[in-house]
C-alpha cells in the first residue's frame, strides 16, 4: 500500500468504534498499511476517505482476467522489482501463435500436446494466439471456428483490422479472448468492441511516450482492463522496455503504465527464440507470444517459469510419508530420502526404472535436499527414525533394511542405534540406484 499507517489514520474516523474488530482507529489504520485489513471493515469511513484509501490499496499493476472458464489466466497483480523482495504472483501465461492461413487444426493440436508432468508438477502452454496473416475478415472468422472447436484454451486475437476482429468474436466472443490491439488510428473502435463482449484488450504503440499517451486515451473512454505492448522488436529494446515499464509502475506509481503487459518473440532460430523467452520472462513479461511449438524448447521455458514464479522463501516439496512404488509389498526394499520435490521425484524415477516393486520414505525436511537438509540437522538418525515409526514402516515390510543415500553414509551407525534396523548405504546420485538395485535386490 502507498499509504502509511500514519496517513491512513488521518482519513479515519478516529472515534475508535471498534467495529472494524480493533480497538482503536490507529491500531486499524496498521493492520491496513500491512495488509492485514481491508477499507470495507470500517463502517464510518466518509465516501472520499474511502476511495482514496481504496485507490492506494491498489497493486502498483493492475490485475487482468483474460478467458473463461476453469482455465482463465490471470496476469498482472504484480508488487515486486525483484522476487526475493517477497515474490511474483501470476506466472507469465505462455501463447502459441497460429496463422489463420495455415493448417489451424493441425496446429491446435499440436498446441494441445504441449503438456507436460515434471517433478510433480504439470505444464502446458496457457493460451493460442489467432493472428490475422492473411489479412481477410472471412479467413480470420473461419479459422477462429476451427480453434475454438479444437481446444478448451483461451485466445488473443491478433488483428488490427476491427472488421476481422468483429468477425472472430462472433465466434471467439463468449470465451473472452484478449483483443490485440489498439493502435493510434483504431483505438476508439477497439475499445468499444473491448466493452461490447468484455474482454481485456491491448494497447500498443511504437515507444513509451507514445504508449502513455494512447493508454491515457484508452482510459478516457472508460476502459481499463488493459494490456500493454510496447512495440518493441528488437531483443535488446525489448528487455529495456520491459524494465523501464516495471520500474515506473512499482517504484513511480506511474498509473498509465500500471498493466500488465504483451511481448512477442521476433526470433526465426528457435534458440534464438528461446533467450528472449528467457529474458521475457525474467523481466518482464505477463504474456509472451512465442512462435516455436516444439516441445524441447517450450519445456524449458516452462520450467523457467515456474522456478521464477515459486515462492523463494518456500522451496518446492512433497508431502512427506511411506510412497509405494509399483505394487509394494511386504518383502520390498525401502529407499530413504528427503521431500524436496527434485530429490524425491528423481529417487521415484529410477526407483521405478528398477522394475522392483519398492518403498520411498520421504522424510519432513522443509523441502530442502539431502546434503542441504543434513547440514540443517533436519536429516538425521533422529529425524528418519521418527519417520520410520510414524509412517509404520515395521507394518508395511517384513524385513528389517533401509537404503540411504550415500551422500549421508556417516549416519549408517547412528540409524542403526535409533531404529534398530539394518541400514544399507546407498549410492551418491539417483542415477546409480538401478545398477545398486540389480546388485542387491534382484
Amino acid at each position: 500500500m502507498a499509504l502509511t499507517g500514519l496517513d491512513i489514520f488521518k482519513l479515519l474516523p478516529k472515534t475508535n468504534c471498534k467495529k472494524c474488530g480493533y480497538l482503536t482507529c490507529l491500531a486499524f489504520a496498521m493492520a491496513l498499511a500491512n495488509g492485514k485489513s481491508s477499507v470495507d471493515a470500517c463502517p464510518e469511513l466518509s465516501a472520499e476517505a474511502r476511495e482514496t484509501l481504496s485507490s492506494a490499496a491498489e497493486p502498483p499493476i493492475r490485475s487482468v482476467n483474460i478467458g473463461s472458464g476453469e482455465k482463465i489466466v490471470k496476469v498482472g497483480g504484480e508488487t515486486e522489482l525483484f522476487r526475493h523482495d517477497k515474490r511474483f504472483n501470476h506466472p507469465v501465461a505462455i501463447a502459441v501463435a497460429v496463422n489463420d492461413n495455415e493448417d489451424v487444426e493441425a496446429k491446435i493440436d499440436k498446441i494441445n500436446s504441449l503438456s507436460f508432468e515434471r517433478v510433480g508438477q504439470h505444464y502446458e502452454v496457457d493460451m493460442v494466439a489467432l493472428m490475422n496473416t492473411s489479412g481477410d475478415a472471412a479467413v480470420f472468422k473461419e479459422a477462429a471456428v476451427k480453434a475454438a472447436a479444437g481446444t478448451d484454451k483461451n485466445f488473443i486475437l491478433v488483428t488490427r483490422d476491427t472488421l476481422a476482429m468483429e468477425a472472430a468474436l462472433q465466434v471467439l466472443g463468449p470465451r473472452k479472448p484478449l483483443l490485440y490491439a489498439a493502435d493510434g488510428d483504431n483505438y476508439a473502435e477497439m475499445t468499444e468492441l473491448a466493452k461490447a463482449h468484455g474482454c481485456a484488450l491491448a494497447v500498443r504503440a511504437g515507444d513509451l511516450h507514445a504508449l502513455a499517451e494512447l493508454t491515457a486515451k484508452v482510459i478516457a473512454l472508460g476502459y481499463r482492463e488493459l494490456v500493454l505492448d510496447p512495440g518493441a522488436q528488437d531483443s535488446s529494446r525489448i528487455l529495456a522496455d520491459l524494465t523501464q515499464l516495471r520500474r515506473l509502475a512499482v517504484r513511480k506509481k506511474f498509473r498509465p503504465f500500471a498493466y500488465p503487459v504483451i511481448t512477442f518473440t521476433t526470433k526465426e532460430d528457435p534458440a534464438e527464440e528461446m533467450m528472449q523467452i528467457a529474458s521475457a520472462t525474467a523481466k518482464y513479461a505477463d504474456i509472451i507470444v512465442v512462435r516455436t511449438d516444439r516441445a524441447e524448447y517450450l519445456l524449458p521455458a516452462l520450467t523457467l517459469r515456474e522456478n521464477i514464479y515459486a515462492d523463494p522463501q518456500k522451496p518446492v516439496a512433497v508431502e512427506p510419508g511411506l510412497y509405494a512404488v509399483g505394487d509394494a509389498g511386504e518383502h520390498s526394499p525401502v529407499y530413504c530420502t528427503t521431500n524436496f520435490s527434485l530429490t524425491y521425484f528423481l529417487v521415484e524415477g529410477e526407483v521405478s526404472a528398477t522394475r522392483i516393486p519398492s518403498y520411498i520414505l520421504s522424510v519432513d525436511t522443509n523441502g530442502t535436499s539431502v546434503l542441504t537438509a543434513y547440514a540443517d540437522n533436519k536429516f538425521t538418525a533422529e529425524t528418519i527414525a521418527r519417520a520410520m515409526e510414524e509412517y509404520g514402516l515395521e507394518q508395511k515390510v517384513g524385513h528389517k533394511n533401509i537404503v540411504i543415500p550415500g551422500a549421508v553414509a556417516v549416519l549408517k551407525g547412528k540409524l542403526e542405534e535409533e531404529s534398530g534396523w539394518n541400514v544399507i548405504v546407498g549410492p551418491r546420485e539417483a542415477s546409480g540406484i538401478q545398477k545398486f538395485a540389480k546388485l542387491h535386490f534382484s
